[in-house]
């Protein structure tokens, strides 16, 4: 007795060491669910209706306009000689657009992502045990691919077969183009003209698709929460988000020569969408919980299919068709420029990462 007498104390310590790890987990298990679907803020913030609803109607007037001059600024630039499609200068703005673009998808959609399907208000499994982010994000860049390789597939076939793809001069016959009037003068120059036309409609269209699905997520977060702490830096982040974004849309829908209607179409889902999400979120604030688990799936999903859109069109469509075509290929110093514009681009909005 004597002997085990002895062990009792540290028996006892032991005992205390392993149930202390589990108490505590219980405690933190407790503290997560009570904080998961509140919007707790910063440390040091409060709730505020009043004021965050101020901030929030701001928000939406400040977005719509910084959005409307970044896509139509593009849009306007024939008009003036230095910033037409042909132009340097017209290059290095739509490469600093395309940074923009690319560091949204790597530094703002893609973490936001992260921090929704890895929440602690969602369970470990599966969530933190998959990265369904990546995973997400890797299937929409090849959807993308696909929807890219086969629009313009479609689209290709569907004009040589009605032999609008040249004017109408030529038709399609047994897999060659034949002339109907014997002339073959200019046959590949305009083909080459038509296809380039169509992939700048095709990259205008899916690059939209991308930016809308981002922007509903971040207006509808915004408008939901009643934290003017939480949404201070983020009115300031976005309308800067919002006029070089516009500005790259705007670059591809210019180059896709599309006519009034479908212009103005494309030009308003872009303005609209973010303070739509806004006024959504506002309309939705005593139901809608930022930090619910549904919620937190839904937007990580949403984010995460977004990030991958983006990446893709970022590096493929824009950067890189740019950067390997004849005008960069022909011009080594404009094209170390459009690198720094790339930089400058990709920096401004990384930077933007440390208030949104």
């Amino acid at each position: 007795m004597a002997i085990s007498s002895k062990f009792v104390p540290i028996l006892l310590i032991i005992v205390i060491l392993v149930s202390f790890p589990s108490k505590a987990k219980s405690a933190s298990e407790i503290n997560r669910k009570a904080t998961c679907g509140s919007d707790t803020g910063k440390e040091g913030c409060k709730a505020n209706k009043n004021d965050a609803l101020k901030l929030k109607l701001i928000a939406i007037a400040s977005i719509l306009v910084t959005s409307m001059i970044g896509v139509c600024l593009p849009l306007f630039s024939r008009t003036i000689p230095a910033l037409q499609p042909d132009t340097k200068l017209f290059v290095l703005v739509k490469a600093f657009a395309s940074g923009v673009i690319l560091a949204t998808g790597y530094m703002h959609v893609l973490p936001d992502s992260f921090d929704d399907l890895r929440s602690e208000c969602l369970p470990e499994t599966p969530w933190r045990k998959f990265p369904f982010t990546t995973f997400v994000a890797m299937l929409s860049a090849i959807l993308t691919l696909s929807v890219d390789s086969y629009a313009m597939s479609y689209f290709k076939k569907h004009k040589l077969e009605s032999g609008d793809g040249n004017g109408g001069d030529y038709v399609h016959n047994n897999g060659k183009m034949e002339s109907q009037n014997g002339h073959v003068h200019g046959l590949a120059k305009c083909d080459d003209k038509a296809s380039q036309l169509l992939r700048y409609r095709v990259v205008a269209q899916v690059l939209e698709l991308g930016i809308i699905v981002h922007s509903v997520v971040i207006g509808l977060s915004m408008g939901a929460s009643d934290n003017p702490c939480t949404i201070r830096p983020l009115v300031a982040a976005m309308c800067f988000h919002q006029l070089f974004e516009g500005m790259g849309l705007g670059g591809c829908i210019l180059q896709g020569e599309y006519g009034m209607k479908m212009k103005a179409t494309l030009v308003s889902f872009f303005s609209l969408t973010t303070p739509l999400g806004i006024a959504l979120g506002i309309g939705l604030s005593n139901v809608y919980s930022e930090d619910s688990p549904t919620a937190l799936i839904v937007v990580g999903l949403l984010n995460a299919c977004s990030a991958g859109l983006l990446n893709y069109m970022a590096l493929v469509d824009l950067l890189a068709y740019e950067f390997m075509g004849t005008k960069l290929q022909n011009n080594m110093k404009l094209q170390t420029w459009a690198y720094l514009a790339v930089l400058l681009g990709a920096g401004g909005m990384s930077v933007m990462a440390i208030w949104a």
